[in-house]
């Protein structure tokens, strides 16, 4: 299946393509998972915004931050993926996407993320290392991990 894939920062989305992207994030993460904290917390307009579409149907999403805006590192969150879309990779393609997305706009280093506990191999498959023990967030256990900065040669 072939996907349309864009990451855009905030001023660049469309009143439809915000609309939709609030759309599948209160559908995951408020009716699905029941999540007791705030989804708009004035974080939106700083960071990009990574979508796949199949055809017009926002079926993933994932908000991008830069260094600084969450923790002193980049970070990803918000990652949904629509209910009758799992189970076919679009959790790893998201997040391999968004790695991409913040090293082309931000540069390569380090990213960090506050992940669901029960994902942590999933992340750990991606590079990131678990560097917290659990804690609640949102009414959900998770913890913090972090995918290193890549080693870069010297001459």
């Amino acid at each position: 299946m072939e996907y349309i894939i864009r990451c855009k920062e905030f001023k660049e989305l469309s009143l439809t393509e915000l609309y939709r992207i609030l759309q599948i994030r209160n559908q995951v993460f408020y009716v699905e998972q029941r999540c007791d904290d705030l989804d708009l917390d004035d974080k939106d307009q700083e960071s990009l915004h990574l979508t796949i579409y199949d055809k017009d149907i926002l079926v993933g999403y994932a908000r991008l931050l830069p260094a600084g805006l969450s923790y002193p590192e980049m970070s990803v969150g918000r990652v949904a993926v629509s209910a009758s879309y799992r189970g076919r990779q679009l959790g790893r393609l998201l997040m391999e996407k968004s790695i991409q997305c913040l090293e082309q706009h931000y540069g390569k280093g380090a990213i960090k993320i506050s992940a669901q506990a029960y994902l942590e191999q999933f992340y750990g498959s991606l590079g990131f290392e678990t560097i917290s023990d659990i804690y609640m967030e949102a009414g959900i256990e998770h913890l913090k991990m972090l995918r290193p900065a890549p080693i870069t040669a010297t001459s």
